[in-house]
């Protein structure tokens, strides 16, 4: 199983202001993880913890300052899922882990929102906001990114002495923008965002309905980043779900079943694989 490793305070510090990115807070110090085997369980599921809390290696990361974002594992309809309730507060919800990317690479999960931040917009730092985000980590080589990203990678890396994620994909449920839009973060390009599903989810457009997605990472990760990876495949070194209403004191609320992460060391392995199919309703 990967190693796993604790978020650093003094990343969140960094972060909040040298690139003044709220998400990017959940940023962790990865110790070279192990790279995981195709047959193990990459994301522990949180369908197996004991109690509220999301179970072991997941751990909660925030900002100084901020009210935190609600993290809790309960029953619905009979199975476990995490409910996520932001309210004026931020917080992520990370897990370490390290895998290959490649055309077998795929993350799956089913997610549903009852309460979109009414006055979120993703394009905007004051409105920068959401109820519900799965966010993924890449270890990217920092030396290819632009002198002014290198800096700021830098500068992170001399004032806390580690490391810092280089780049960051984050699915979005969104209560405005149309599904299918991409977006770089409004504080930093070092987060793209793809907007999965807009709106209110079921029948008459009604709150409250479970959507099931599986995403090819290779492919999304080429579209969000392809502009300054070329042919890098850099590794997954986590996933994070994410939610927040800090920016406009609003309140979202959210649920995220088991998070599936898949991977294979080579492509002849990902002939076996499944094949990655866009978000469906369940």
């Amino acid at each position: 199983m990967a190693a796993h490793n604790t978020i650093t305070p003094t990343i969140h510090r960094w972060i909040a202001a040298v690139m003044a990115a709220p998400i990017a807070a959940a940023a962790l110090w990865l110790a070279a993880p192990s790279a995981a085997r195709a047959d193990e369980a990459v994301v522990t599921p949180f369908s197996t913890a004991r109690g509220t809390q999301a179970p072991e290696p997941w751990r909660f990361a925030t900002l100084p300052g901020k009210t935190p974002t609600r993290f809790e594992v309960v029953q619905e309809g009979g199975k476990k899922v995490l409910k996520v309730e932001a309210d004026g507060s931020y917080g992520n919800l990370v897990h370490a882990t390290r895998v290959p990317l490649n055309p077998s690479t795929t993350l799956a999960w089913r997610w549903r929102v009852d309460t979109f931040v009414q006055d979120a917009d993703l394009r905007s730092r004051a409105g920068d906001d959401g109820a519900a985000k799965l966010c993924v980590f890449f270890d990217f080589p920092a030396d290819r990114l632009s002198f002014g990203e290198r800096t700021k990678i830098s500068l992170a890396r001399r004032t806390t002495g580690e490391e810092v994620p280089t780049e960051a994909l984050c699915y979005v449920w969104d209560g405005k923008e149309a599904k299918g839009t991409q977006l770089v973060n409004a504080f930093t390009r070092r987060i793209r965002m793809v907007v999965l599903e807009s709106g209110a989810a079921g029948a008459a457009g009604t709150a409250g309905h479970w959507l099931g997605e599986r995403r090819s990472l290779l492919a999304d990760y080429r579209r969000a980043f392809g502009d300054e990876a070329g042919d890098t495949l850099p590794d997954v070194i986590a996933v994070a779900v994410s939610a927040d209403a800090d920016n406009t004191q609003g309140r979202g609320l959210a649920y995220f079943s088991d998070i599936d992460l898949r991977s294979f060391p080579s492509t002849r392995s990902a002939a076996a694989a499944l094949p990655a199919r866009a978000g469906t309703g369940e």
